[in-house]
């Protein structure tokens, strides 16, 4: 009798500490792309010729870096399920 009230009771926490890791995950993330795009605006403000060549570069390392959140997402995904 005593291990059907403790069966019943049990909580699966997984799904909820699953959602707390993809939240501090997402963090880097989000840091990383803020810093990409504010050392572009600092580079064309110093030396506003080399715009072009500072933005093909940021949007290569802004996706590089999405590709993080992306698999943290995906991760998500499989340790709640």
């Amino acid at each position: 009798m005593n291990n059907l009230v403790l069966a019943q009771a049990t909580v699966d926490l997984n799904p909820g500490l699953a959602a707390i890791g993809y939240g501090l995950g997402a963090i880097g993330p989000g840091i990383g792309v803020g810093l990409i795009f504010a050392a572009v605006v600092n580079g064309t403000a110093r030396q506003p010729e080399a715009q072009g060549k500072l933005l093909s570069l940021a949007w290569t390392t802004f996706a590089i870096v999405e590709v993080l959140a992306l698999i943290g997402i995906v991760m998500f995904f499989l340790a709640s399920a």
